[in-house]
């Protein structure tokens, strides 16, 4: 065992701090541990993906207002056609590469929240990447995201806890950042493993050195790495189970093997309450389609589409669906007309998508009107901090005016 660990060990004991197996174990494990051991019978259990859209979502051609004659005049070669899409209505359909959530849409299971923006919008990505980030627009200086304030606020509720994780390969989005609480990052759950026995002579060791030379005495420090020995040990065997289940059909992509990673630690009660995961990658993103667009957005969106899907059915055969509610955030729509280069410029509004068994499903709220552009983008009529409350409020079971610093109305995407 390295001197490091031995360091960190005795420092921790003279310090009085609390002393976890983070050395030993993985963070999620070591963090959760405390968590899942200490969890009351009747706590809510609901947990919220949410799906970063990385670029700026072209909304318009995800809900298509095919019959709009302003969004067939502007649209020359990226408009999609009556024949083309999954009829929602007379005026709407999905994109033709969102043939699965059309189906869940049907079943219930999918809904579409329109015109999401926030006012004065920005339309340059680090500006309104942050405010959608941070969920405090007026603050620029804001030094916590909001799922980042969330975890904290779980914290101080639950010492110990991991509320929250980003389950991808992409640097931390600053929605994350946290003042007291550790969100860690897993990139699989290989990360997260810890084989029963695999780790033993290492919790051994530390038990020994906590204890120093002399066993038991009502060591408070001991006592708690034993504990969290046990509890770390608890939920890796869960996950480790849970990673044996034969597992739904998931395509062969990034984003898909990601919600399967969120399924299985779903599935191990594995104490999370946010999982925070990509599509598009670092960066700018690849939703900000300036150029050639057709046909890289539709390979997005059938990614999108079909992971989102295999998740959801996934979680509903086992009973789990209404454990979790699923949401997209992108941090702008873009422009109604096309540019030269077959691409569309940063916008404004933009649908927010909701996948889940306990979602009411369905078209919530109305169709941006086309006849009154924001500087040639569909205005929002939904502040994204509305649908940010309902689910801190509704769902999570958190003061959502704590996390978000005012109090906002609530979004009608819940059944009764």
């Amino acid at each position: 065992m390295p001197s490091t660990r031995r360091q960190f060990l005795r420092s921790a004991l003279g310090a009085s701090t609390l002393v976890t197996l983070a050395p030993f174990a993985p963070p999620l494990l070591c963090r959760t541990a405390l968590a899942a051991g200490s969890r009351r019978p009747g706590d809510d259990q609901t947990a919220l993906v949410v799906i970063q859209l990385s670029g700026g979502n072209d909304g318009l051609n995800c809900v298509v207002p095919y019959a709009d004659d302003t969004y067939a005049r502007l649209r020359t070669t990226l408009r999609l056609t009556a024949s083309e899409v999954h009829r929602i209505d007379d005026y709407l359909g999905f994109h033709p590469e969102m043939g699965q959530c059309h189906r869940l849409f049907q079943d219930g299971l999918f809904g579409v929240v329109q015109g999401v923006g926030y006012p004065k919008s920005s339309r340059e990505h680090p500006a309104a990447e942050r405010d959608w980030q941070t969920a405090r627009p007026a603050d620029p200086r804001c030094p916590t995201g909001w799922v980042g304030r969330f975890a904290d606020h779980a914290c101080d509720r639950q010492p110990g806890s991991a509320p929250a994780a980003l389950v991808s390969d992409i640097s931390k989005p600053f929605g994350l950042t946290a003042e007291r609480a550790v969100i860690p990052s897993i990139r699989s759950l290989r990360d997260t493993a810890l084989a029963a026995g695999s780790h033993a002579a290492e919790h051994a060791e530390a038990v020994r050195l906590v204890a120093g030379a002399t066993p038991g005495g009502g060591n408070p420090a001991l006592d708690l790495v034993r504990a969290s020995a046990a509890a770390a040990r608890d939920v890796s065997l869960r996950i480790d189970a849970a990673s044996r289940a034969t597992p739904g059909a998931y395509p062969d992509t990034k984003l898909a093997a990601r919600l399967r990673d969120v399924a299985t630690l779903v599935r191990a009660d594995a104490g999370f309450r946010i999982f925070y995961t990509d599509l598009g990658g670092d960066g700018f993103g690849g939703f900000d389609n300036h150029a050639f667009q057709k046909d890289h957005h539709a390979s997005l969106l059938r990614q999108l589409s079909d992971a989102i899907a295999a998740f959801i059915d996934d979680l509903r055969r086992d009973g789990l669906a209404d454990r979790v509610a699923l949401m997209t955030v992108s941090e702008f729509g873009r422009t109604v007309t096309e540019n030269g280069r077959h691409g569309t410029n940063h916008g404004a509004a933009a649908p927010v998508f909701l996948a889940g068994g306990c979602l009411r499903g369905g078209l919530i709220g109305k169709h941006p009107d086309l006849a009154d552009l924001d500087n040639d983008a569909p205005r929002h009529h939904t502040d994204f901090r509305q649908v940010y409350a309902t689910m801190l409020d509704a769902w999570l079971r958190c003061d959502s005016a704590t996390v978000l610093g005012e109090p906002f109305a609530h979004v009608d995407i819940f059944r009764a």
